[in-house]
């Protein structure tokens, strides 16, 4: 496999960088991939629903985050709780 050079603003790779910060990324060259599979499939945010809606693999995905929504049940805790904890918790694996 070829391999290839960008370059990028310095917001872009302030961007790049805290999405990898974040841990859900290996590197940069890892969330980049990432963005070109999801383009691939039609499952970036922002695209045209009337486009995304009709590849099966979207449909897919969806009928996947609603049963993942389902099977979750209901959360009784108070919603600015729970995102305080999800705060807290996302500060305290960057430090």
């Amino acid at each position: 496999m070829g391999e290839m050079t960008f370059q990028f603003p310095p917001a872009l790779e302030r961007w790049i960088e805290a999405q990898v910060a974040e841990g859900r990324y290996a590197d940069a060259a890892d969330y980049l991939r990432d963005l070109v599979r999801r383009d691939q499939g039609g499952l970036l945010p922002g695209m045209e629903l009337s486009h995304a809606s009709e590849t099966p693999e979207y449909i897919a995905w969806v009928r996947e985050k609603v049963a993942e929504g389902l099977a979750s049940g209901v959360c009784e805790e108070d919603a600015f709780a729970v995102l305080d904890e999800i705060v807290a918790n996302r500060k305290a694996r960057r430090a």
